[in-house]
């Protein structure tokens, strides 16, 4: 497939993964990923395609790469992990496998399907396991099952350029030898059925000799700031999704281990504020991220779930207090932003929920629900023009043309003195009828 070809199968693709997965909502969890991929990306000599980084909500132990690149890591995958370089290991493997564009060469017989069919059938293939039955059925997403199984020469090409990205980034390529012998170690004890991401990436044995062998020759550069950073960072990313998605049982029982080897510590404090903030127990929460806090007043997850736990115990003033410090900070922190908004929503106050949301606004890519908050905020103003507006772009972000579609009528209407906001609005609606073209033509 060509660049254009494969970017829009990529973006297809991505919505096909959207309607079977719910992604991990965390932003320290998306926020890690991502600045650790862009970080593994200056080290590749070319790249066909701006890579993007997901966490799929979801317990399976799987990663996969998809057309475009699009790279997907479960919870489950990266729960089951030690250390930063074995997730550093990981992405740079998948990297490796869109550099040198495999699955475009797996998937050129099948050009003539319609773009929309092959991203499914491809979401299907790639997943894999439970998943995969619910996009790809019969004959021939079975033959396409086979098609796309990468070879042993694409998984030793991947490995290699893996290596080789590790090596340039600071990083220790044994990460992926630890990462396979983990897998296989859950496969043994059977905590797991088969994971599917050693189904998915056959040949793991081979696998580790080969890095193992690529090993002798390796020779360990000096820790850099930015990888000192993701090692540092890595168990509060673990916790994070401990706490939030492995379920109640077993984040307990996680913190438990945690406890025995470091009764006192952070992360810790940091790890039981996250489990009680989830269970609904927010003057509990509040307790622990507070000394989490006066451990490290700089650490900006801890500030902003600490602030979020005081909104949801219905304390917006002390809220916005914490959130003030955390914006500090980084006064460009898109969470911080929206939770402060929220805060001054609840509360009423709706001119400073306004500036905070519309700063959002211009932050791409923008949250459907910054758009919703700003129709409502102004809606309360009596500024209905522009809360239609917004209840359109909301709309439109969703899929709901119709409502989408009513919302920029009334807008046009309201807004017969505003022709800025008019020009606005015809330009959402051009948005809108291209999307309606789109999926008439799907």
């Amino acid at each position: 497939m060509s660049i254009d070809e494969e970017t829009m199968v990529g973006n297809q693709f991505l919505e096909s993964v959207r309607k079977q997965f719910s992604m991990a909502e965390d932003d320290f969890a998306n926020d890690y990923l991502n600045d650790l991929g862009q970080y593994l990306t200056k080290n590749l000599e070319t790249e066909p395609f701006p890579f993007r980084f997901y966490v799929v909500q979801n317990n399976d132990v799987n990663a996969f790469a998809g057309p475009g690149g699009h790279i997907f890591f479960y919870t489950g995958l990266i729960m089951a992990m030690d250390e930063a370089d074995q997730l550093a290991a990981v992405l740079c493997h998948e990297m490796g496998h869109v550099a040198a564009r495999h699955l475009s060469n797996r998937v050129e017989q099948n050009k003539k399907m319609a773009f929309a069919t092959l991203a499914g059938m491809l979401a299907g293939a790639l997943i894999g396991g439970k998943a995969a039955g619910a996009i790809m059925t019969g004959t021939v997403a079975a033959n396409m099952q086979q098609q796309l199984n990468y070879s042993r020469e694409d998984e030793r090409q991947a490995d290699q350029l893996g290596f080789k990205y590790m090596s340039l980034s600071g990083f220790d390529p044994g990460g992926m030898v630890n990462m396979l012998k983990t897998l296989e170690k859950m496969q043994w004890q059977g905590a797991s059925a088969v994971p599917s991401y050693l189904l998915t990436h056959p040949g793991g044995s081979e696998r580790i000799l080969n890095t193992e062998s690529m090993m002798t020759s390796y020779e360990a550069s000096k820790e850099n700031g930015d990888v000192r950073k993701f090692r540092k960072l890595f168990p509060y990313l673990k916790m994070t999704l401990m706490a939030r998605y492995a379920g109640t049982q077993e984040a307990e029982r996680f913190l438990k281990r945690v406890s025995e080897g470091s009764p006192a510590s952070q992360k810790l404090d940091y790890g039981y504020g996250l489990l009680w903030k989830e269970k609904g127990e927010y003057g509990k929460a509040i307790d622990f991220l507070e000394k989490a806090s006066r451990e490290d007043p700089t650490f900006l997850p801890i500030l902003r779930n600490l602030g979020e736990a005081y909104q949801l115990k219905g304390q917006d003033r002390q809220a916005i207090a914490v959130l003030e410090r955390a914006l500090r900070i980084n006064e460009q922190d898109r969470a911080t932003l929206f939770l402060l908004a929220a805060s001054y929503q609840n509360l009423e106050e709706y001119d400073k929920a306004i500036v905070f949301y519309e700063r959002l606004a211009s932050m791409k890519p923008v949250k459907d629900e910054v758009y919703h908050n700003l129709g409502v905020s102004y809606g309360r103003k009596g500024k209905l023009a522009l809360a239609h507006y917004y209840f359109g772009i909301y709309f439109l972000g969703i899929g709901e043309v119709q409502n989408a579609r009513f919302h920029f009528q009334k807008s046009d209407e309201l807004a017969a003195n505003d022709p800025a906001l008019k020009n606005r609005v015809r330009q959402a609606a051009e948005s809108l009828r291209a999307k309606e073209k789109k999926s008439l033509f799907n």
